[in-house]
C-alpha cells in the first residue's frame, strides 16, 4: 500500500513516540473494568498483547460503574487504580471534577489506512479525558424455552405484563431504564430525552416503571441478566448485548436479543488523576485505542469499534468462527429504532435521576 508523504511522517513520528515510552519504569497497572464475558474480552484483545509488546503486567479489577470509588481515592490523594474503564457520562463528569487526567488526541495512533486519528473516529467519540473505545448497547432478552406460544418483539412488550407474564430483570439504576419506560409508553425515540427534560415527562417515566415494579429482580452486575434468563428467574431481562451474545454463542443458551429500543452506548479509558504510573497508563491507553486493538476485542464479545477503520477488521468470533457484523450493535439492521444515549443529559442531571430512583425504590 502506498502512503501519502504526511502519513509516511506520521508513521514516523508515531514510532519514535512509541519507542520514548517503552522504557517506563512501571512494573504493572491496575486497570477497572467491568468483570465478566467483557473484561475478558479486553484481556484477550489488548491486555495481553500490551504485556506482550512492553513488559508491564496488568492487575484487572472489577467494578459496576460510577465515580464514587475513584473520588475517594483522588480527595484522599490515595490512588490505587491507575485507568478505568467509564461510561461516557461518568467520564465526563469526572473529567470535569478533576478526576481523570486530561488527554492529548495527538497521542492516538494512525487508523488503519494511516488516516489521522482525529478524522478516524466517528463524530463525538473524543472526549477531553479521553477517546471512546467501543460501541456496546442496553437491550432487553429472553429465554425462548421459557417463553411459549408468541414472542416479544417491541420495547412495549417488555412492560406488557398481560400478554408475556413473569419477572422482570432490571438494572438496579434510573439510566436506561427511564429511556425504556418512556418508550415503554409510547414516545417515538426521537423524542425520549425531550419528554424527559420536562418533570412531567420523569413522573411519566417512574409510572411506567410502577406498572411492573413488583415484578421486577435488581441486577447490579452485567454477568447477572444472562444467568437469570438461564435459570429461568425472569421472562425477560434488560442486559448489555455483548453478555447475551456470549451466552448465546459460547454458551448455547436459547436467549433472543430485542433489539427494538436498544440504547446505544459507549465509553473510554480514563487515567485517574494522582496516579503514580502517569506514564504507563498512557502508553496502554494508547496501545488500547489502536484499531487493531478494537477489533480484536470484537473477536470476542459483540462491542463495535469506534473507529472507521476499523470496522473492516471486524471478522469472526474466535471460538465459534460466527460472523460479528450482524451481532454489533450499530449493524444498520439492529439501529432500525436505536436510541443514542445522551450522555451530557446524564453528566447533567444523573445525581437528580439517582436520589429520585433511590426515593421510588424505597416507595
Amino acid at each position: 500500500m502506498n502512503l501519502a508523504k504526511g502519513h509516511s511522517i506520521r508513521f514516523f513520528v508515531a514510532a519514535i513516540m512509541l519507542a520514548s515510552t517503552s522504557f517506563v519504569t512501571a512494573d504493572s497497572l491496575t486497570v477497572v473494568s467491568w468483570g465478566g464475558s467483557y473484561a475478558k474480552a479486553c484481556v484477550e484483545g489488548y491486555h495481553k498483547p500490551f504485556t506482550e509488546a512492553t513488559g508491564i503486567e496488568i492487575k484487572l479489577d472489577d467494578y459496576n460503574g460510577g465515580l464514587a470509588q475513584v473520588r475517594a481515592q483522588v480527595e484522599a490523594g490515595n490512588v490505587h487504580w491507575d485507568v478505568v474503564d467509564v461510561e461516557l457520562a461518568d467520564g465526563v463528569r469526572g473529567c470535569n471534577e478533576g478526576l481523570f487526567e486530561p488527554f492529548d488526541p495527538a497521542t492516538l495512533p494512525l487508523g488503519a489506512d494511516g488516516t489521522d486519528a482525529t478524522e478516524d473516529y466517528f463524530p463525538g467519540m473524543i472526549t477531553e479525558c479521553g477517546a471512546n473505545q467501543l460501541f456496546y448497547s442496553t437491550i432487553y432478552a429472553y429465554n425462548s424455552d421459557h417463553i411459549e406460544g408468541q414472542k416479544p418483539t417491541s420495547i412495549e412488550d417488555f412492560f406488557d405484563l398481560e400478554r408475556f407474564p413473569g419477572r422482570r430483570g432490571m438494572r438496579r439504576s434510573p439510566v436506561v431504564n427511564l429511556e425504556f419506560a418512556l418508550m415503554g409508553d409510547g414516545v417515538a425515540v426521537e423524542d425520549v430525552y425531550d419528554v424527559l427534560n420536562t418533570d412531567a415527562g420523569i413522573q411519566r417515566a417512574f409510572r411506567k416503571l410502577d406498572s411492573i415494579k413488583d415484578d421486577i429482580v435488581w441486577w447490579e452486575a452485567g454477568a447477572q441478566p444472562p444467568q437469570m434468563l438461564a435459570d429461568g428467574e425472569v421472562a425477560m431481562s434488560t442486559a448489555y448485548n455483548g453478555r447475551i451474545f456470549n451466552a448465546q454463542v459460547v454458551e448455547q443458551q436459547p436467549l433472543v436479543i430485542v433489539w427494538d429500543g436498544q440504547v446505544l452506548d459507549t465509553g473510554y479509558l480514563a487515567i485517574v488523576s494522582g496516579t503514580k504510573n502517569l506514564d504507563a497508563a498512557r502508553q496502554f491507553v494508547t496501545f488500547a485505542s489502536r484499531p487493531a486493538s478494537m477489533a480484536a476485542v470484537t473477536r470476542h464479545i459483540s462491542y463495535g469499534p469506534t473507529r472507521l477503520s476499523a470496522q473492516p477488521l471486524v471478522s469472526t468470533h474466535l471460538a465459534s468462527g460466527v460472523d460479528m457484523q450482524p451481532h454489533m450493535p450499530s449493524n444498520p439492521t439492529n439501529m432500525a429504532r436505536a436510541l443514542p444515549n445522551d450522555w451530557a443529559w446524564w453528566s447533567d442531571n444523573r445525581d437528580e435521576m439517582n436520589v429520585r430512583f433511590a426515593s421510588w425504590l424505597a416507595r
